[in-house]
């Protein structure tokens, strides 16, 4: 070993010594460790997200409201034809065409249904008309049975006694015969009519059924109701509805036309920035579009529940934000890039959010007099944190923890009790 430093050259040795000399020079707590100064100033704590352009107000297009009546039995009508998004329309345009092929169909089974449903009441009338016929004739034959038995009772008086008293007896059974007859006949025909009545229901709602569907065929073709923008209408799920979609009963919407003199941006904010955002809140927009340009907007709504992202198990809040100067350059769907002002402070003094450390919930910093400074921390923004009290303007502090931060001692202990009140 003595031999191998033997052969250090005499510059590299000398080099070695100055190191390890400034190492112990009282005060020096590194070399070259980055630093920052402390400023006094304008401090902002911003949120910033991508939303997307959309009207206010809307006036929105559908499909026939037929399509939510009893009589209709079409779950989806797919859109067969659409004006390309963006097209300026008059009112009276053409719009969309929807997909005849389904309801087609189903007009044709109400046509068979229709007729069948025609030949079962007709069936019944005819049945009911010839059991009527039927039991009409019965009774007429037990009306002159009767009659017959009365003329033999009359005609025995100067009979034996037992004669007489079959003669009654046989006017009695025709007596009983005629009413139980009576009786079935208007069961018979209560039966009857209710067989009619519902035979005549059925056929009724078939009919129904039919001219509702042949009146829904000819409002297939969408026109536009007045003058203006055609925009595609977003779902649920955030498709767009377009050629090839379905409308439904529960949303009839094909597409929309925008009132273009309000416009808003649509954004999502992360559930642990949406706390900073508020109603009422200064927005800076701008635009994906025209870089070169910048509007200003207000947050106008906060949305309490949260939602999840597709495919994440991110929870996002939905926030609108009013844009407060429309120009024509605008349009509906345009992507924007909104920088939420949730706080703004004057003359504070602030540092990186990597010049603070933290012990035991007391914060502070490294100081280049080899001090650890505690500090009385306030807001704080994506990079800086504002100090309250323990810094001044022009106070130099390590950006990270210097290696030999050990020797450094703690000052500004009568800011402990502030910190833990």
């Amino acid at each position: 070993m003595k031999q191998y430093i033997k052969y250090i050259p005499a510059g590299f040795a000398a080099l070695l010594i100055i190191f390890l000399v400034i190492l112990m020079i009282p005060g020096k707590a590194t070399i070259d460790q980055p630093s920052y100064e402390v400023q006094k100033g304008e401090f902002e704590i911003l949120v910033t997200v991508t939303g997307e352009l959309e009207a206010e107000n809307s006036i929105m297009i559908q499909g026939p409201q037929e399509l939510q009546s009893r009589n209709i039995r079409l779950r989806n009508v797919p859109i067969l034809d659409m004006v390309a998004e963006g097209t300026i329309v008059e009112a009276g345009d053409w719009i969309a065409t929807l997909d005849r092929t389904e309801a087609e169909l189903s007009l044709r089974d109400l046509e068979d249904n229709m007729l069948s449903e025609e030949s079962n009441y007709n069936a019944a009338q005819l049945d009911t008309t010839i059991s009527m016929r039927s039991l009409r004739d019965e009774l007429i034959n037990l009306e002159h049975e009767l009659e017959e038995s009365r003329l033999i009772f009359e005609q025995s008086a100067y009979e034996p006694p037992a004669t007489i008293r079959q003669a009654e007896i046989n006017i009695q059974r025709a007596q009983l015969a005629m009413e139980q007859a009576r009786v079935n006949y208007i069961l018979l025909q209560k039966e009857a009519d209710e067989v009619l009545i519902e035979a005549s229901l059925e056929l009724q709602r078939t009919q129904r059924q039919f001219q509702a569907m042949s009146d829904l065929l000819d409002k297939f073709v969408i026109n536009a109701p007045e003058s203006g923008m055609i925009v595609y209408h977003r779902e649920w799920n955030g498709e767009k509805r377009k050629v090839g979609s379905t409308i439904h009963s529960r949303d009839l919407t094909v597409a929309v036309m925008p009132d273009l003199s309000t416009l808003a941006s649509r954004a999502y904010v992360s559930e642990i920035d949406v706390t900073r955002v508020r109603v009422g809140q200064q927005v800076r927009i701008g635009m994906d579009a025209f870089h070169d340009r910048s509007y200003s907007g207000s947050v106008i709504e906060v949305s309490n529940v949260g939602q999840e992202m597709p495919n994440t198990d991110a929870k996002v809040f939905e926030v609108l934000i009013l844009v407060d100067q429309v120009d024509g350059l605008l349009r509906p769907a345009m992507t924007t890039s909104n920088v939420i002002v949730a706080g703004s402070y004057s003359d504070v003094h602030f540092v990186p959010f990597a010049a603070v450390h933290e012990e035991e919930g007391i914060s502070y910093v490294y100081k280049d007099d080899r001090t650890k400074q505690i500090v009385v921390t306030g807001a704080s923004n994506d990079n800086f944190i504002i100090i309250e009290k323990g810094l001044e303007t022009g106070d130099a502090v390590y950006l990270s923890a210097p290696f030999n931060g050990n020797e450094f001692k703690f000052v500004g202990n009568d800011l402990i009790a502030e910190i833990n009140n």
